[in-house]
């Protein structure tokens, strides 16, 4: 069986989709799945928000050697699942012919840029993380 190519888009690349990336490796090595885990931004913000750094710390990850990257970064077009984060990158994400997009519609927690917004994001990335891996 080949190795599943999972994608998380998102605008900036710098908070929702880099802690998406990190649960996903994280809990696909836990879970033992074959899952190969990407995260791009349409529009990169150059780097990985720190409050997003140290959220995913506080769960025991450490995402600090991920990086901001843009779609042309990764193998975009080798992907089994796409999954936006953010409305924006729903809707100017290209189409990916045979893989399944999945919108999460998460709000950005940078806008807000407290730890409480990032908690709750982050929170909730997490648990739809877990479900999706369960259903791979």
């Amino acid at each position: 069986m080949k190795k599943l190519k999972v994608g998380f888009i998102c605008t900036g690349n710098s908070a929702r989709s880099q802690m998406a990336e990190g649960f996903a490796k994280h809990y696909a090595k836990k879970l033992g799945k074959d899952v190969e885990v990407f995260s791009a931004g349409s529009n990169p913000a150059g780097y990985v928000h720190p409050l997003a750094l140290k959220m995913m710390e506080e769960k025991g990850i450490d995402i600090s050697s991920q990086f901001s990257k843009s779609l042309e970064e990764i193998p975009l077009n080798e992907l089994d699942y796409v999954i936006t984060l953010c409305g924006d990158a729903n809707e100017t994400c290209p189409v990916v012919p045979g893989a399944k997009k999945i919108h999460w519609p998460l709000p950005d927690p940078a806008k807000e840029g407290t730890e409480e917004a990032f908690r709750e994001v982050r929170d909730e990335i997490e648990r739809r993380i877990l479900e999706l891996l369960k259903n791979l």
